[in-house]
């Protein structure tokens, strides 16, 4: 059936990036390898003559790797174009195409740094496009649709995947099928149904026009290092000299709160994140509260004057809470953060608003 073109439909701009969505079976229509980040940006919408019935789609080639190899100076540049595309009055919103395995990281980098009310989708496939019943063209149908529907306006960056709209703040991949990405307790911010995307919540912490940070002079994102916590761990010590680090954790033992307490009087920013990143109650941040009040010597004979001890060391630094962000998502923001301060308080101020 011949798809007759919408001329009067918005216009969305797909930027491909590669990933499993852009793959080629090493032989086609077999569940065998595949090569990742090989058909271009025309390719995989030329493939979808559907999507003209709900947009005018422009491409735009960014990289075309599989999604490991995306670093986060390439999220830099990448927000940086969407800034900037996304003046065009023209332009209704903008679909990015990912690889799934670090879809969720570029998706929240960009829910941070894009500041724009328009929609923002990025998308991916479990299925290469030549493989048998790749998920890929309907995930990009539904993208698309998203990307250009007023409805989608003041709703962040969002992932859209298997029909489903999630926030790219909550999004997650679980596991490696159809289906597989999810937003666990926090919930759908709607759906992709026949007749078009529906929504049923909206995202209230800060984010698009509100969100604070600008990345004009920023080319690099200050170091932070991941690690996790773990029966009878010690603490890991780094030579890589970062500026921030990030503990998962359910709980650290004494010889971990020792070795991140001594970090953080170093000047080193560390935040904990619980392990499954839906710590709704929030807590563990292994701050120390208020410094102690002076001590006085109580060993000084009664017949004279008690004096002073010597002065006690200075406050160690307050660690910092992720609340209920996965490591990796804390990781993001704490290297956002970073590009505007290194006060913790300030720093658990951001993680409270975003």
């Amino acid at each position: 059936m011949t798809v007759v073109p919408n001329p009067n439909a918005p216009k969305v701009l797909v930027i491909a990036t590669g990933g499993t969505i852009a793959g080629v079976q090493n032989a086609p229509g077999t569940l065998g390898s595949y090569r990742a980040g090989t058909l271009t940006a025309e390719q995989i919408t030329g493939s979808v003559p559907e999507l003209a019935r709900y947009a005018r789609v422009e491409t735009e080639q960014f990289s075309n790797v599989a999604s490991p190899l995306i670093t986060p100076e390439m999220w830099v540049k990448l927000a940086k174009r969407i800034n900037v595309v996304l003046q065009r009055g023209d332009l209704a919103g903008v679909v990015v195409t990912h690889g799934t395995d670090r879809l969720e990281e570029t998706a929240f980098f960009l829910y941070l740094t894009v500041r724009s009310s328009k929609p923002v989708v990025v998308v991916g496939s479990q299925r290469p496009a030549t493989g048998i019943s790749p998920d890929g063209p309907i995930n990009l149908l539904s993208a698309v649709r998203t990307a250009a529907s007023p409805k989608a306006t003041q709703k962040g960056v969002m992932v859209v995947m298997d029909d489903r709209i999630l926030s790219a703040r909550e999004s997650r991949k679980l596991y490696q099928r159809t289906g597989g990405f999810s937003t666990g307790d926090m919930g759908m911010l709607g759906v992709v149904a026949s007749q078009g995307p529906e929504f049923f919540f909206a995202p209230v912490r800060r984010f698009g026009e509100r969100s604070e940070f600008d990345l004009d002079g920023v080319d690099t994102l200050p170091k932070v290092e991941l690690t996790m916590s773990y029966p009878g761990g010690t603490g890991q010590t780094f030579t890589t000299n970062p500026k921030g680090v990030v503990v998962a954790t359910t709980g650290m033992t004494a010889a971990e709160n020792a070795t991140y307490r001594a970090l953080r009087q170093t000047g080193v920013v560390v935040v904990t994140s619980f392990t499954s990143g839906e710590n709704v109650n929030g807590g563990g941040g292994g701050g120390d509260g208020p410094p102690p009040a002076a001590r006085v010597d109580t060993t000084a004979p009664r017949d004279s004057v008690a004096r002073p001890a010597a002065p006690a060391a200075p406050p160690v630094p307050p660690g910092v809470v992720a609340l209920h962000l996965t490591a990796t998502k804390a990781r993001i923001l704490l290297m956002v953060a970073l590009t505007k301060t290194k006060d913790p308080r300030e720093i658990q101020r951001i993680f409270n608003e975003y």
